[in-house]
């Protein structure tokens, strides 16, 4: 039997039982045990570590392990340059694209109205979650481990927080966001892009209030709905900005198309 020592870091504590958060611990390991199967035994999704280090070395996941191997893993680093390191996924998705399990749907809702493209449908099971992610390039948003560990998904997100409004601010800072942001941009039901519309076009369908106060529009190409700047507009961006407070300056959203 192989014995290694591991220490994971940061938000990856949360994972393991108390006794094993933040301190090195020793586990059994089966004989050509790769470091990815070990890290998920140990109840951490492959899709939340960015770097792993055995005994002081960079490795990717299908290293395998040795008696007295000791094993550091690292979730994704803001702060520090782990440029000559070995990142575990081969590349990064450049334009972040979201698919939400059936209990994110609030978070979708809340992704959508910043500009995020976020597939949402809460019949989808997860071999077509995993199917959706790995075809079309998209991070996997979730609650539930289990899923984060299947193969092909290369790149996720399991959602600590309960609350839809504290899920997208956490989204926000760990995956960097706010500079990717485009609020208002999509439809919230059906992830369109909106386009810009006449009021001439629209004004058989607005409220009498609405064709005194607002003069700009858009429209989902597919719903078919018409949107303006209206209360409800003015309630949603309030939510945005605290969601984004605190953060830099130089990496909040530009303005709305």
């Amino acid at each position: 039997m192989v014995i290694a020592t591991f220490r994971f870091y940061e938000e990856l504590n949360e994972f393991l039982p108390a006794e094993r958060r933040r301190r090195p611990f020793e586990s059994r390991c089966a004989r050509a045990a790769t470091v990815k199967h070990m890290i998920e035994a140990l109840g951490v999704p492959h899709t939340e570590v960015e770097i792993i280090l055995v005994n002081g070395v960079s490795v990717g996941f299908d290293t395998l392990l040795r008696h007295g191997d000791r094993v550091a893993v690292y979730p994704k680093f803001e702060a520090l340059d782990v440029t000559p390191l070995l990142r575990v996924r081969s590349r990064p998705l450049r334009t972040p694209r979201f698919i939400a399990d059936a209990h994110l749907g609030g978070l979708a809702h809340l992704l959508r109205m910043a500009g995020f493209d976020t597939l949402y449908d809460n019949h989808f099971d997860d071999g077509e979650i995993e199917a959706l992610a790995s075809s079309q390039g998209r991070i996997v948003l979730t609650r539930d481990r289990e899923l984060l560990k299947r193969r092909t998904i290369t790149h996720g997100c399991y959602v600590h927080a309960i609350k839809p409004e504290r899920q997208l601010r956490l989204m926000f800072e760990r995956l960097d966001l706010s500079g990717s942001a485009r609020p208002f941009s999509l439809c919230l039901r059906c992830n369109a892009p909106l386009q810009a519309i006449s009021k001439a076009q629209v004004l058989d369908r607005l409220p009498a209030s609405v064709r005194i106060l607002h003069d700009r529009f858009s429209t989902c190409p597919i719903c078919h709905g018409i949107f303006w700047e209206g209360t409800h507009w003015r309630r949603m961006r309030a939510l945005l900005d605290r969601a984004m407070e605190g953060l830099a300056p130089a990496n909040r959203p530009g303005p709305e198309p």
